[in-house]
């Protein structure tokens, strides 16, 4: 037997995924297009600064430093967009699998590359510290300037 149907809508399930974004969606939309700004940014100003201080090897440390980069600051940030309607221990989850990952990435990447003659190291390492340090700005400014509710709307007070 069924209940009768009063026109009343069903309460949505709070757990189930929306197609609409949310605030933090924006936050971490914001802090993933400013990153990859800055990465375009460094990639052109590392390429030019690497060719006129060390020529071709300037070149290929530029590139490989934005590509280091782009995996160090990259991951977390679309972890993060990809995991905002999960639940918080899977969010959790996803991060620290994520940061694992890339930090065993960047640890490989520099093993392989060390004693090899066709890049500049010091280009490398200096187009990967700005890349670094510019996203971890950029993903606090995102953060701190959000505008992420404490509380969202309708949930009716649940907590």
């Amino acid at each position: 037997m069924t209940a009768p149907d009063d026109g009343a809508l069903p309460d949505p399930d709070p757990a189930a995924p929306t197609a609409e974004p949310t605030a933090a969606d924006a936050v971490f939309r914001r802090a993933l297009r400013d990153t990859v700004l800055l990465l375009v940014a460094l990639t052109v100003l590392g390429v030019v600064v690497g060719a006129l201080v060390s020529g071709l090897p300037g070149v290929w440390g530029a590139l490989i430093g934005v590509g280091l980069a782009a995996v160090f600051s990259g991951t977390t940030v679309v972890a993060m967009l990809r995991t905002t309607r999960s639940a918080p221990q899977v969010m959790a989850g996803v991060v620290m699998g994520t940061w694992l990952a890339k930090v065993l990435v960047v640890i490989v990447a520099l093993a392989l590359l060390r004693g090899l003659d066709f890049y500049s190291a010091p280009v490398l390492a200096g187009v990967l510290a700005l890349g670094a340090i510019g996203s971890a700005l950029l993903d606090y400014r995102a953060v701190s300037t959000g505008r992420v509710p404490y509380v969202e709307p309708g949930d009716g007070g649940r907590r």
